[in-house]
């Protein structure tokens, strides 16, 4: 088993980007195109959330995509290496999940598609990363390993519960816990209700309409992703900004001390390996989540405690 498989006693795995970065690279394009699937089927929803993933016990799904035939939903399951694809009308149909090329896995998927009686038709290149080779052409990236992906998922399937948490603490307008096959990472974003600046776009290989709807509206966004090679932030880390980011932030003080402001990404970060040695990984988290998002909303003139989510009273369970 690879090390990289290695689970501290509250349960977060070892996750060394340059040890399991090959599957990284394949997973972050097969994922590409699954999402990709759900862009086209799935109707609009602002900020794009139609086209998101979501963590399920297994590993990512599409949730229900409607069809011609009825719905359909996609699940990239990490604990059987496996695609499972599940038709309302009872079709199941599985590709494994194994060392091959993406023009490989494109191949499969299509043919997936086409044994449920789903037609569609995606841009087939990856977007948000530097090297778009078409996934038909992509024979370098080809690398599947199993304990990997459950480590990295595992994580997933860890922030996601501290992401929801987090958000149940909001009472606006507040997106989904969800994965975002572009960016590869996990994200929760909260909205004050008013208007943003066009964005600028520029993002490598993502034409700026998309980026100009994903941050049409004031937001300030939380997540977690691996990291990636050749940037600023090689490790895993938790990160958080603000859209558009008021003055002040960079020079705010933030919890907890672990945590600082990335002047290059413009964004908090927190090391996970800070988070996975801490005594409450969990309690880190959400001090980081709590701590940047007050600060971003006080200097950028959100209605704080309007916005505060009050849990109701309940009856206590039997």
């Amino acid at each position: 088993m690879s090390v990289i498989a290695d689970i501290n006693r509250d349960g977060w795995p070892v996750l060394a980007l340059e040890e399991w970065l090959p599957t990284y690279e394949t997973l972050h394009r097969w994922t590409q195109i699954v999402g990709k699937t759900r862009l086209r089927l799935a109707p609009f929803e602002n900020h794009w959330w139609n086209c998101a993933l979501y963590v399920t016990a297994h590993g990512l799904t599409t949730s229900p995509m409607p069809t011609r035939s009825g719905v359909v939903d996609v699940e990239l399951d990490f604990l059987t290496d496996a695609i499972v694809a599940r038709g309302s009308w009872g079709q199941v149909e599985t590709m494994p999940l194994e060392s091959k090329s993406v023009a490989s896995f494109y191949e499969e998927w299509k043919a997936l598609m086409s044994r449920l009686g789903v037609d569609v038709k995606i841009v087939g290149k990856p977007n948000e990363i530097a090297d778009a080779t078409p996934f038909a052409d992509d024979h370098k990236h080809a690398t599947y390993d199993a304990d990997s992906a459950r480590s990295w998922w595992n994580a997933l399937a860890r922030v996601d519960q501290i992401l929801n948490e987090f958000k149940g603490r909001f009472s606006g307008k507040c997106s989904p816990s969800h994965f975002w096959w572009g960016g590869f990472d996990l994200a929760c974003t909260r909205f004050s209700g008013r208007g943003a600046p066009r964005h600028p776009g520029g993002i490598p290989n993502v034409p700026d309409y998309v980026m100009q709807e994903a941050y049409s509206r004031e937001c300030i966004s939380a997540g977690w992703w691996p990291g990636t090679v050749d940037s600023p932030v090689p490790y895993p880390a938790f990160y958080a900004y603000a859209y558009p980011e008021p003055d002040g932030c960079s020079a705010a003080p933030i919890k907890p001390a672990e945590a600082h402001y990335h002047p290059q990404m413009r964004e908090w970060i927190l090391p996970y390996y800070t988070v996975r040695e801490s005594n409450d990984p969990e309690g880190m988290i959400l001090e980081f989540l709590e701590s940047t998002y007050e600060t971003a909303a006080v200097l950028g003139g959100w209605d704080v405690e309007a916005l505060r989510a009050s849990p109701p009273i309940v009856a206590p369970r039997r």
